[in-house]
């Protein structure tokens, strides 16, 4: 068994009310909080629709699928949203036999998930990107 790899979250914003998560290593008990913390943070901040951009998770237990769930509730309150893109195949798969991605927009790319979320009349379309 290999020790725990260290959680490096990422920021981008894309638009004005959209913030993009990078999340990559492992999500546990031990990394989740912190996942948990920046992801509310930013929707504190103005930022109410998320995007998690999954792709480099190598691992995520149900700590990371309970976080994902609060992230989706806390942001729902603010009129925001919680898209999930890019998620292994491992995780799919976690996902989908949980039913947790049944509650969230789970989709291959980032653009797609901007355009999902600009779509749904969601997000106003800005210049924010950085």
């Amino acid at each position: 068994m290999t020790p725990n790899q260290p959680l490096t979250l990422t920021v981008r914003h894309p638009a004005d009310s959209i913030a993009v998560l990078t999340v990559e290593g492992e999500i546990d008990v031990d990394s989740a909080p912190a996942l948990r913390t920046r992801a509310l943070e930013l929707i504190r901040r103005g930022r109410p629709h998320v995007v998690l951009d999954m792709a480099p998770v190598r691992f995520c237990d149900s700590s990371g699928l309970n976080t994902m769930i609060g992230i989706l509730r806390y942001a729902k309150d603010r009129h925001g949203s919680l898209s999930l893109v890019g998620a292994p195949p491992h995780l799919k798969r976690l996902l989908d036999v949980t039913g947790v991605g049944e509650l969230m927009p789970v989709l291959p790319t980032v653009a797609e998930a901007l355009t999902h979320i600009v779509g749904a009349g969601e997000a106003p379309e800005g210049q924010g990107a950085r």
